[in-house]
């Protein structure tokens, strides 16, 4: 591992990041394991991860989420990796309401990819968890060549004296299977809301507040511009309802502010800006220093999509439609 922590607590989860380091006692009971990217800890998500932590208070025994990081498409095929739902520390932050006891995170790299499926759940599952109980998706794939699945586990669970529960993939509103890849693509197809169900939660994007045009500030409508890393997954370009969260500091909690987000290329003043920007408007708010934070965009609802106006006059009229529309969904 080429990690620098080896354990930390993230408040009431130990995060493992060196096997060779794990806490004196953490898995004298054995453990209860999951596996997985696990990116945007979704609907389908969290019903395994209820089974691993219900199993485990069952059996006396230390629950545990096994993922990966970065994630694996990222280093076995780049250029077709897809964007993430989460990143680390937000799936972190997530994994926290769940109640696991335990994630350890997987450096995966070009190395790690060759090591095959029997060595991974010697190495892992066995020698460092202890595990007695494995469950992870029906559809689960693994390891080297991907020739880790349900079936290869079961027979290393004989091997070494663990059971292996298959979990059944978990339908959505729509009887779609819950899944990353479906979520992604309702995201970047401004299906906001529907992509929210499916999470069970609202879309979060996080950023630092950066210096743009000051266009907004210009016709009485200012923006933070929020610069997003790249590997995250955002929004079809369009103005959605939405949550501004400025983070805790100074001893001061979080603050969440009502907030009108623009995702876009900005037609009505440029011709063809070569990528979109996100843009929050906090309603309410005119005259706070925002940049240079670190800012969390929830979002609720899409309210249009993007439009090229003949000119600022129209543009205000519009912009004042979208702010009264987004405090109308927000309070819905």
């Amino acid at each position: 591992m080429s990690q620098s922590v080896a354990q930390v607590s993230f408040a009431s989860v130990h995060v493992i990041t060196d096997l060779s380091a794990i806490p004196t006692g953490l898995f004298a009971s054995g453990s209860v394991v999951t596996i997985g990217a696990y990116d945007g800890l979704h609907v389908g998500h969290r019903e395994i991860i209820e089974q691993v932590t219900k199993r485990a208070t069952a059996d006396r025994r230390t629950s545990v989420l096994v993922t990966f990081s970065p994630h694996p498409a990222q280093i076995l095929r780049p250029s077709e990796a897809p964007k993430l739902l989460t990143d680390r520390d937000q799936k972190l932050r997530l994994l926290e309401s769940t109640g696991i006891d335990a994630v350890v995170m997987i450096a995966f790299d070009r190395i790690q990819a060759q090591e095959t499926p029997e060595d991974f759940v010697k190495r892992v599952l066995v020698d460092a968890l202890d595990v007695k109980c494995l469950i992870v998706g029906e559809d689960f794939c693994f390891g080297k060549d991907r020739r880790g699945n349900v079936e290869l586990l079961t027979q290393q669970g004989v091997q070494y004296g663990f059971v292996v529960e298959p979990s059944h993939l978990v339908a959505g509103h729509d009887d779609v299977t819950a899944s990353s890849t479906y979520i992604r693509l309702l995201i970047q197809n401004g299906d906001i809301e529907a992509a929210n169900m499916y999470l069970g939660r609202q879309h979060e994007l996080a950023g630092t507040v950066v210096h743009g045009d000051a266009r907004g500030r210009t016709v009485g409508f200012p923006t933070a511009n929020v610069e997003v890393p790249k590997m995250l997954c955002q929004p079809g370009d369009g103005v959605y309802a939405g949550w501004y969260v400025r983070p805790a500091r100074d001893g001061e909690p979080e603050r969440v502010y009502p907030a009108a987000i623009n995702i876009g290329r900005r037609p009505t003043f440029y011709v063809d800006a070569p990528v979109s920007l996100i843009e929050a408007h906090v309603i309410g708010e005119t005259d706070i220093d925002l940049y240079g934070e670190v800012a969390t965009l929830r979002f609720v609802k899409r309210l249009r999509g993007e439009q090229k106006f003949s000119g600022v006059d129209e543009l205000k009229v519009q912009l004042m439609l979208d702010i009264a529309n987004a405090e109308a969904a927000l309070n819905a």
